[in-house]
């Protein structure tokens, strides 16, 4: 198993980026890193699994819903660091815009509530770190997606 806390080298994730009618599907987490903070639905890539498989297994545990045709969109480094200076996280985090393909949106796994937010009230939320960047780099290429179509 994958050490989050404190690991001795990075940690691989995959956010799901997945946006409808301008609104951009949002997670409060249940744990940490960012437990009680909205970001995208993800986890972490599991041995021998592609980050293209993971990040559809993810969102279907997270949120109940099936996506498809999983297309890069960025690449997030997030370190965190203790009080000591010691690396208490470090994730690379891979984010695809995918397409719905169905399902029935409910919350589960790691994800305490779902939300769809209007792109530009992300500001308004308690949004980690990681998002918050993600949202400044691509901002406008968010608004061109759909995953709805």
């Amino acid at each position: 198993m994958v050490r989050r806390l404190y690991p001795t080298q990075p940690v691989v994730g995959v956010g799901a980026i997945l946006v409808c009618d301008g609104k951009l599907l949002v997670e409060k987490r249940k744990s940490e890193p960012g437990k009680g903070k909205w970001s995208v639905p993800g986890g972490l890539v599991e041995l021998g699994e592609s980050p293209e498989h993971a990040v559809i297994r993810e969102v279907k545990e997270e949120t109940g819903l099936n996506v498809t045709d999983p297309m890069l969109i960025d690449v997030v480094n997030s370190v965190s660091s203790d009080e000591k200076g010691a690396i208490k996280y470090h994730f690379v985090i891979v984010d695809f815009f995918l397409r719905l393909k169905g399902g029935e949106l409910r919350a589960a796994d790691d994800a305490e509530d779902l939300k769809w937010v209007v792109i530009e009230d992300l500001e308004n939320y308690d949004i980690t770190k990681t998002l918050r960047d993600f949202l400044q780099r691509n901002m406008e290429k968010l608004k061109a997606l759909n995953s709805c179509a």
